[in-house]
């Protein structure tokens, strides 16, 4: 930013306050920024998205907000908490698309108003036109999980909307699920339990599949659409969970025993497999590239877990794909050697464009969300070249990260909040690989929902349109154990 538009700003932003300030005799001016949750403080958003209604401390009983750009069109709320008109949001932000808007804030406590030190928000030049997001949420447990479900969320307002919902199954888990490029015409989610399936859905119409056969290790779990929609890499696992301490850090780990890598094809339900692919060493987490000619993967030497867990890294490895013969290439190169460098990179998610690729970066292990290290790190797929993402990492893990349809922004699971709940941010990727600071996904009332309910997030992802998924006849589908059964090519 150069130095007049700063210094616009700045006199926008004075301007501003002077004109608060002098409604009432009775208004305190406050030097420093306001405390608000969620902090909204300097970040970077897309025009359009969902008011950034935001809550000032307890000891505050009225909120008064004014947002202005620097053509003197301004919206403002008052009540309990900020809260903006929808409306009035999307014609404020649409306009200033690449500019700032700038925030002045006052609480009412004690019998007179305290206004704070104006703050800015920017205006991304790059859209958002995806529809939402999509997620699992449910109270954190261990034992039980009858109310996990899939949900789908409208970023440009509030509206949340059941895909599948773990009530609907009892017994069963919600687990994790895929969609092609962030189409919803391909979607698919595993099942977990004693009528567990995989569940692909495919222009409207589904199947429940069989995916353990007698040449693989385990049923389908983490999985990757390649973009001709069809085909799907899996990773076979053998999950547990293991309660420790290491590090002088208490640890909910979750590590595999053994693992591979297929390519499913979903119109003729056969497995292709390559010796290079299920070795004695733990592969996992297979992504494809934009372009469908390269299998992205993590694998890590094996070692004894879990008893030497610690020692457990996974390199950032590829093998070519031909989809027209369904054959890999005949070597595996290794693009991350992080075990040599005592680290771990997992969850690789190549941008959509074909220009960066998305990757957690721990101490060790397969499993991020539970590390409070680990961060997230971007790799420039036209030179090999990686750099954390320092505007958007924080002291507690990032993970679960996946690109918007036009790979120009990310979202994420962070337990940066309270150290406890992962909660979706998102943030903007710019040319050069560059992260802005990330922002909560906007709720109506934020206090109210991310401190008044017991929901975590996970696997959250960006859904171009809104899911479509019928739940007529699911729990006759899931309870009556016919299923499809995937063969080996």
């Amino acid at each position: 930013m150069n130095q007049k538009t700063m210094r616009h700003i700045l006199a926008t932003l004075t301007a501003i306050s002077l004109v608060l300030v002098s409604c009432s005799r009775e208004t305190m001016l406050r030097e420093e920024l306001p405390e608000i949750f969620p902090d909204y403080i300097g970040v970077t958003i897309p025009a359009g998205i969902a008011p950034l209604n935001f809550n000032l401390p307890e000891e505050y009983s009225k909120v008064f907000a004014k947002v202005s750009d620097s053509r003197g069109n301004s919206i403002t709320a008052k009540g309990s908490y900020a809260g903006f008109n929808v409306k009035e949001w999307h014609e404020l932000t649409k306009a200033n698309a690449g500019g700032t808007l700038s925030v002045t804030v006052a609480g009412y406590k004690d019998g007179r108003w305290e206004q704070f030190k104006p703050f800015i928000i920017f205006v991304s030049e790059y859209p958002l036109e995806d529809y939402g997001v999509t997620y699992r949420k449910f109270a954190p447990g261990y034992e039980t999980y009858s109310k996990i479900g899939i949900y789908q969320r409208n970023i440009h307002n509030f509206d949340e909307d059941p895909i599948l919902e773990g009530t609907l199954l009892p017994g069963q888990c919600m687990g994790c699920h895929t969609a092609n490029a962030t189409s919803p015409e391909q979607f698919l989610f595993h099942v977990r339990g004693k009528h567990g399936a995989t569940v692909v859905q495919t222009e409207g119409n589904r199947k429940w599949l069989e995916t353990k056969t007698d040449s693989t290790i385990a049923k389908a779990v983490y999985s990757y659409w390649h973009p001709s929609g069809d085909y799907v890499a899996h990773s076979n696992n053998k999950i547990h969970q293991l309660f420790w301490t290491g590090n002088n850090e208490r640890y909910i780990e979750v590590y595999d025993s053994v693992s591979d890598v297929i390519v499913h094809n979903v119109r003729t339900d056969q497995y292709i497999l390559s010796p290079l692919l299920r070795t004695d060493d733990f592969e996992t987490y297979p992504a494809f590239s934009s372009d469908g000619r390269t299998l992205y993967f993590c694998s890590a030497p094996k070692v004894d877990v879990p008893a030497r867990a610690e020692d457990l890294h996974y390199n950032l490895c590829s093998i070519s794909f031909d989809k027209e013969t369904e054959t890999f290439g005949s070597k595996v190169d290794t693009l991350i050697n992080a075990v040599e460098l005592g680290k771990s990179v997992t969850f690789p998610r190549p941008s959509y464009d074909g220009r960066w690729l998305l990757y957690s970066y721990a101490d060790f292990g397969c499993f991020p969300i539970n590390h409070k290290e680990a961060d997230l790190w971007l790799m420039d797929l036209k030179d090999g070249s990686t750099h954390p993402l320092d505007k958007a990492n924080s002291s507690y893990c990032e993970s679960f990260h996946n690109w918007s349809s036009d790979s120009h922004w990310i979202l994420f699971a962070s337990r940066r909040g309270d150290s406890l709940y992962s909660c979706i941010y998102i943030a903007q990727i710019d040319e050069d690989g560059n992260a802005s600071k990330p922002f909560l996904l906007p709720q109506k009332n934020p206090y109210e929902f991310y401190h008044g309910t017991l929901f975590t997030f996970n696997v959250p992802d960006f859904t171009k349109e809104k899911v479509d998924f019928k739940i007529r006849g699911v729990h006759r589908e899931a309870f009556s154990d016919q299923r499809v059964k995937v063969t080996v090519k």
